[in-house]
């Protein structure tokens, strides 16, 4: 029992990588063996999160469930992981959403092995970054993800289109949508990789706890150059490569293109997950390394935000694809949650009221969390209308919410929560930032809003688009979505309203870790 608690993160972290073996292992044409022993093993680590949530104590300092195992230490390097309550919310956030998302990949047929055991692959490298207190071990599972997506989008990807690449060379659209999303997350990670070397072998540690006590009051000069300039250079670095990954305007092309040709599940968890570990480096390292150059740069993110907000809904409101609208919307919420990292980057400096600074930081990071839930539901209900209809264009749509009414009801259900109604999840997260920026950026806040004028706009019309209006004949007698997939949609319709009524049960898990990180 006492291995038990002394290695409970690295069971959490490791059980999905040792079932992706196991999977592996399976005879390849055994396709439901396959999905269900990987369903089953998903669960593993669901269950040990919430073993971890119900001992954490969220008002005790520091990490909790701390593993230190020395790694490199020639270097200063080593296997260190731990959590606070920003990092656990993430956890279960993440080992929530991968069992769902397997259920709904029940429907592949080709090659099943391999793609279930890619999935439980990419959930090990999603859990490192949020565990990870090394910053060579950060970067290490950061650069895990990218892999196993790559290798979802560009095999089990949409089948249809072409994206010319070079003066009439084309490739298949799913090829295009993966290489983009690794070529710009690895242009992301270069100057993220080399940052961390300087702090890593300045400091003479990678270790990020440490490292948030000295780096911060490090003086002097390196490379000719005086430390505030390397660490306003570190800062940038830092920030575009989280900035690629949330993703932030105008660094969010990658996303659409992604999402489009990902599989349902693919999608999933690419926008439940994966554009979460960029707002999440903000609060992990970004603030905690670099105080000064967050409270003199919070000005740019709050703007980087407003962009986002903004551009991204304008561009679902222009969107006729159902999946790449929803692809979009996404980086319109993840504006939301820049806006709160930004007051947050600017209580840092004093001068901004705790009330402010703790509403909009409690509200990003609970925004994060309904934004993976929703985003994760948009994108399941996407798959379902179209594997039965096999088109995503909401102009050959109409009059569903007659032949397929319990899709009907599910998709306004989740439509609304992302919309931000009072009474479901996204309307306590959005409140939440709202009410904190407008005291410490109130012209920025003031434009912002804009975007959720165009969020209930373009959902409102996806409603309009898909469930009312003339009926199209070609779907009288479409098949009802069924058990499996109700299955897999109801315990994140259940958090939604259940945030939406209740959020402090949530909140009060990280709310001890935002205040000690904002001062």
């Amino acid at each position: 029992m006492e291995f038990f608690w002394q290695h409970l993160l690295s069971l959490i972290l490791f059980i999905p990588l040792v079932g992706a073996g196991l999977v592996m292992l399976l005879p390849k044409e055994q396709d439901r063996l396959i999905k269900w022993v990987s369903l089953l093993i998903s669960l593993i680590p669901l269950v040990l999160s919430v073993i971890a949530w119900i001992n954490f104590q969220p008002n005790a300092p520091g990490f909790q469930f701390e593993e230190r195992l020395e790694w490199f230490p020639l270097i200063g390097a080593s296997y260190h992981v731990g959590i606070d309550g920003i990092g656990l919310v993430m956890v279960l956030l993440t080992t929530f959403l991968t069992p769902l998302a397997l259920l709904i990949s029940f429907s592949i047929h080709e090659e099943v092995r391999s793609y279930f055991a890619l999935f439980l692959f990419l959930e090990t490298g999603m859990l490192g970054v949020f565990v990870a207190l090394d910053l060579l071990i950060f970067f290490l599972f950061w650069e895990i993800g990218l892999i196993p997506m790559f290798f979802l989008i560009n095999r089990w990807g949409s089948e249809h289109g072409e994206r010319e690449l070079w003066r009439g060379y084309k490739i298949p659209a799913r090829t295009y949508a993966a290489f983009k999303f690794l070529l710009y997350t690895m242009a992301g990670s270069l100057g993220l990789l080399l940052a961390i070397q300087v702090i890593g072998l300045t400091a003479k540690t990678f270790d990020i706890v440490e490292l948030q006590k000295v780096w911060p009051a490090f003086t002097g000069s390196l490379f000719g150059l005086p430390i505030s300039v390397i660490k306003t250079i570190g800062f940038w670095a830092f920030t575009v490569a989280f900035a690629i990954k949330v993703p932030i305007w105008p660094f969010h092309t990658w996303l659409p293109d992604a999402h489009t040709e990902a599989p349902t599940a693919g999608s999933m968890i690419l926008a439940g997950v994966l554009l979460k570990l960029g707002a999440f480096g903000f609060l992990r390292l970004v603030l905690p390394l670099f105080p000064e150059q967050s409270v003199q740069f919070a000005w740019v993110l709050a703007l980087l935000g407003l962009a986002a907000a903004v551009v991204g809904s304008l561009s679902a409101l222009a969107q006729d694809d159902f999946k790449r609208l929803v692809a979009y919307s996404s980086v319109g919420h993840m504006g939301f949650v820049v806006l709160g990292v930004a007051v947050a980057a600017k209580a840092l400096g004093g001068g901004v009221r705790a009330l402010d600074a703790a509403l909009a930081a409690n509200g990003a990071v609970l925004q994060m969390f309904n934004h993976g839930i929703t985003a994760a539901a948009m994108f399941a209900l996407v798959g379902v209308v179209y594997e039965r209809a096999h088109t995503r264009n909401l102009k050959d749509f109409g009059g569903l919410g007659v032949v397929v009414p319990a899709y009907g009801g599910i998709l306004l259900f989740c439509t609304l929560a992302s919309l931000g109604l009072p009474g479901l999840n996204g309307f306590v997260s959005e409140f939440m930032v709202f009410r904190g920026a407008w005291a410490v950026f109130p012209a920025i806040t003031a434009a912002t809003t804009i975007g959720l004028v165009l969020v209930a706009a373009y959902l409102l019309w996806t409603i309009q688009k898909v469930l009312l209006g003339p009926m199209n004949p070609r779907w009288e007698g479409m098949p009802e979505i069924n058990a499996r997939e109700v299955v897999a949609l109801a315990p994140l319709m259940v958090l939604m309203f259940l945030i939406g009524v209740w959020p402090s049960w949530l909140i009060n898990l990280f709310n001890a870790a935002v205040m000690r990180l904002i001062g």
